[in-house]
């Protein structure tokens, strides 16, 4: 028997009372952002408040599934660290466009839940290959990819701020966009002026006190809280079966490939704080997680799944380094998605409270972005062009959203998502500037269980 001193941190088991007050933060830090990415999503191929309450208990489900696999470890899967799992906003744009190319609505999502469980199966077989391959990932590409996703979810921020869609009577109204400003003027408060935990809650609080405030304007409608059930059981397939598209799956395989590559930067970063350095036997179990969860979430209605970097930032600001803390997060992540009534009081949130907080919540994205950037050297290279055309080819889809009309349709799906248009031509630029002709690569290698070196 191990004596307690032996015990690496990341093994301790707290008192139960610990657990879960530990458990809940992670959960209320990452809760705005796990359930931000159905709403998206139900937005956008114009589902009713029901369906949105089912994506949203799926989501948690699934949720707290994965973040219990990668943290306490299941098979050949699981990073065995405190990751927080949850669904990722890196497929947000190409989901969104394979939505809409089905038709939207129910086939729209049967569309994309066939994508995401035919991604899930191809990212778990190439995560051992991957693992080897990171050196073609390093700062200048991640952090151009991770800038492009927060400035890509912008728009989408700012269309909640207007009240919905540009082109309905209601749309940007005085009202709508002054809740919105209120609520991020209310964030930015918050985020300033608290401190630890409530400040990594200020997006949440800022939800909440928003939606309060929009009660006595009209502009909350409680009634699918009280039609919806008390207990809900998520039945896999609810929707119906999914459909399969080689285009649509092609599109959310390079999701994934991005998202394995966030994700591995967060390990990386959590390695670091934990003091457990990160070896490639470690990465290849946790970017099978991350695939399964994925694979799942196509079968439980929702979608690509991956490590959430707002909680890396907890364990990093309470220094709390136990795993189970995230096994607590977990399970309370799945107590949550059982419980219809909490997820339809999460649709009750207008869409100007949505904005007002999206456009921190999107913004960050795109800072820590900006902040990975600034790790990256400039001098005497050229990232600063691999930084610069990949970020220019990512805006063009925002900028000119009719700009690959005439292309092929499966080359739209794929061209049409700013995030993988330009994530591609990160890693390509980054291959023949710094790669042909240089024997040792510039980005960073996994090598073995005794050498780590950051991404």
């Amino acid at each position: 028997m191990k004596n307690k001193d032996s015990i690496h941190p990341v093994d301790e088991l707290m008192p139960k009372g610990q657990l879960f007050t530990y458990g809940l933060q992670h959960v209320m830090a990452m809760y705005a952002g796990c359930v931000a990415v159905p709403l998206i999503i139900a937005n956008a191929l114009k589902l009713s408040s029901e369906q949105l309450i089912i994506l949203i208990n799926s989501d948690l489900l699934v949720a707290g599934i994965a973040t219990m696999i990668q943290a306490y470890g299941f098979f050949n899967m699981g990073i065995k660290s405190p990751i927080v799992q949850g669904v990722s906003f890196a497929a947000v744009a190409p989901m969104v466009l394979v939505g809409q190319s089905a038709g939207g609505q129910v086939p729209g999502l049967l569309a994309i839940f066939g994508a995401t469980i035919a991604a899930g199966i191809i990212s778990y077989a190439i995560s051992p290959l991957f693992s080897k391959l990171i050196r073609f990932f390093p700062p200048v590409v991640t952090g151009s990819i991770i800038t492009l996703i927060g400035v890509s979810l912008l728009p989408v921020a700012v269309r909640w701020a207007g009240g919905g869609m540009p082109g309905t009577p209601s749309f940007g109204s005085i009202q709508s966009i002054g809740l919105a400003f209120s609520v991020l003027m209310l964030v930015i408060i918050l985020y300033r002026c608290l401190k630890g935990f409530y400040s990594n809650i200020a997006v949440l609080l800022g939800l909440i006190i928003g939606t309060i405030i929009a009660v006595p304007l009209g502009m909350v409608d409680f009634a699918k809280v009280e039609n919806a059930a008390w207990v809900g059981f998520v039945q896999p397939f609810y929707f119906g079966w999914p459909t399969f598209d080689i285009a649509s799956i092609i599109a959310l395989t390079i999701a994934m490939l991005v998202i394995m590559t966030e994700t591995t930067g967060d390990f990386i970063a959590v390695g670091e704080i934990i003091g457990k350095p990160v070896t490639q036997k470690d990465l290849t179990r946790g970017l099978r997680a991350d695939s399964f969860s994925t694979m799942l979430g196509g079968i439980m209605n929702t979608f690509p799944h991956s490590a959430f970097a707002q909680n890396v930032g907890l364990v990093s600001l309470t220094r709390i380094k136990s795993r189970y803390v995230v096994v607590a997060a977990g399970m309370i992540l799945m107590a949550l998605g059982l419980f219809p009534k909490a997820a339809a009081a999460v649709a009750c949130i207008p869409t100007p409270v949505l904005g007002g907080a999206g456009i921190a919540m999107f913004g960050m994205v795109a800072a820590s972005g900006i902040r990975s950037l600034t790790a990256v050297k400039f001098e005497g290279n050229h990232n600063a062009m691999i930084v610069a055309v990949s970020i220019g080819i990512g805006l063009i889809p925002l900028a000119v959203p009719s700009f690959y009309q005439n292309f092929p349709k499966w080359a739209q799906v794929i061209l049409h998502s700013g995030i993988t248009s330009g994530s591609i031509m990160a890693i390509v630029l980054n291959y023949f500037f710094n790669e042909i002709g240089n024997n040792h690569g510039t980005g960073p290698k996994i090598v073995s269980t005794k050498q780590v070196e950051n991404v």
